[in-house]
């Protein structure tokens, strides 16, 4: 492998706008880890996109066990030796439908937040160190228009809660890590066909994932902090 080439871990995605950011991002060279909660469906993804002639790596990971947050860590720097993307695309929308805050039970919200807010969490404290050796990184979360505060309204109140915390982690981190190479910024993909947007979508999982993979190569002046839809800046 060229010591040049970067290495990218991207969370759920044997399917969806995550397997096609694994797929764009291998298209660019980048050397990149699918992982999946299930192994059986992250190794089929890992094939579909051989038999394109798309080479990915794979490694079991669940983001709500630190256990197999560690055990991913540890695979990266003994293979790898280094990180230099990590795209947070796992995440989960548990409301039942026409769930609202009064009547909300709060296990939806704690189960909810330990896929989209503490996985991403876990996932960076463990894996920024391998950036910071090298002085460079890209880290992507994939976060939703339900959770801008500008725009907030009724509806899906745990999900629209974990990705307002998701956005406010992006940007606590983007600060801490300001100087050092590694970028961290937020996006939406918008309203897209996949198994949790469903199929009257208007979007592909191609514009979905365009802009994640933008973000996680961007150039080293590129932005940092920021929430972006379409490659565009969107309001918190």
């Amino acid at each position: 492998m060229p010591a040049e080439q970067r290495i990218a871990v991207v969370t759920g995605a044997n399917r969806g706008i995550g397997f096609e950011i694994c797929r764009q991002l291998a298209a660019r060279g980048v050397r990149v880890v699918l992982t999946s909660r299930s192994a059986a469906k992250g190794r089929a993804a890992v094939k579909a996109l051989r038999d394109q002639g798309v080479e990915v790596d794979y490694h079991l990971l669940d983001v709500t066990s630190p256990v197999s947050i560690r055990a991913l860590a540890a695979h990266v720097a003994e293979r790898y030796g280094r990180l230099d993307v990590l795209v947070n695309n796992a995440g989960v929308m548990l409301d039942p439908r026409g769930s609202r805050v009064l009547d909300a039970k709060p296990k939806t919200f704690r189960d909810t937040l330990e896929a989209n807010l503490l996985g991403p969490l876990q996932l960076v404290q463990a894996l920024v160190p391998l950036m910071k050796k090298h002085s460079y990184g890209r880290i992507v979360n994939l976060s939703s228009g339900q959770g801008q505060l500008s725009d907030m309204g009724a509806g899906t109140p745990a999900y629209r809660v974990s990705k307002t915390a998701l956005n406010a982690l992006t940007r606590t981190l983007a600060a801490e890590l300001d100087g050092t190479g590694i970028l961290v910024n937020s996006m939406c993909p918008g309203w897209v066909r996949t198994g949790m947007g469903g199929p009257s979508a208007p979007r592909t999982v191609e514009q979905g994932a365009e802009t994640a993979v933008w973000l996680a190569t961007l150039p080293d002046d590129g932005p940092n902090g920021g929430f972006f839809r379409d490659r565009k800046p969107i309001p918190w």
